[in-house]
């Protein structure tokens, strides 16, 4: 599905990915985990094409991604902080998209799960945070694509909401899907993710289930087991 090789980029004299490795070649839910500024968005934004590597290849199914962006089509996206037009309506916004990307027929089940019928005719300037992440949520899951990358995706979210998704996102792995996901709320993660994978200063450190982590580390629970990783590579 996506294979990553030695996937170098620096911005500046920065250098953010150094030599990053990664291969996808089944369905399942990936954390990409890491602190802030170790790489995980920009890994993220150089598989949707959206940030050019320095050096290295990225494939998508089996497509070089330098050679045409026609893979984009394979991947529905859901960034951290979706950036709507704030005169246009919620109803106008999903019509747009589905007029870009064709038809779909799930929109309607996902703002009834999401209870967005009351925002409909509201313009998205009015929305609140969690609103808008709701809306987010159905313009990413309102199409049936193989890969899910999902930046963030619980930012905002009432309890019940998040329920929801984490019941859409195991409907979506059942499909045999991939779903890329990167989170700072580690029981999020413990409880949705197959497998991790923690990138710390632009490499990868580990890559596994979680139980294969706590062994790896000796802890007990997963953020500590995290935070080892974290002690271990600035000790």
């Amino acid at each position: 599905m996506v294979e990553i090789k030695d996937l170098h980029k620096s911005f500046s004299k920065n250098n953010v990915l150094n030599g990053v490795d990664l291969n996808i070649n089944k369905g399942g839910i990936f954390a990409v985990l890491g602190p802030n500024g170790s790489g995980k968005t920009t890994i993220i934004k150089s598989i949707l094409g959206m940030v050019i590597p320095n050096k290295g290849s990225i494939k998508v199914f089996d497509s070089d991604i330098k050679k045409s962006s026609d893979y984009r089509h394979k991947i529905d996206y859901m960034p951290q902080i979706a950036n709507f037009p704030s005169n246009l309506k919620v109803i106008e916004l999903i019509k747009m998209i589905k007029d870009l990307r064709g038809a779909t027929d799930k929109d309607q089940m996902l703002i009834e799960t999401f209870k967005l019928e009351p925002f409909l005719n509201k313009k998205l300037g009015t929305l609140s945070g969690g609103t808008k992440q709701k809306v987010n949520i159905v313009l990413t899951f309102m199409f049936d694509s193989p890969i899910i990358i999902l930046d963030e995706p619980t930012t905002g979210l009432d309890p019940i909401s998040l329920i929801r998704l984490k019941e859409l996102i195991a409907t979506e792995k059942q499909k045999g899907k991939a779903i890329l996901i990167t989170s700072h709320i580690m029981s999020f993660v413990e409880e949705v993710a197959d497998e991790i994978v923690f990138i710390l200063e632009g490499k990868i450190y580990f890559r596994g289930s979680i139980k294969a982590l706590q062994e790896k580390t000796k802890e007990k629970d997963f953020e500590h087991a995290i935070a080892n990783i974290l002690i271990e590579n600035h000790a």
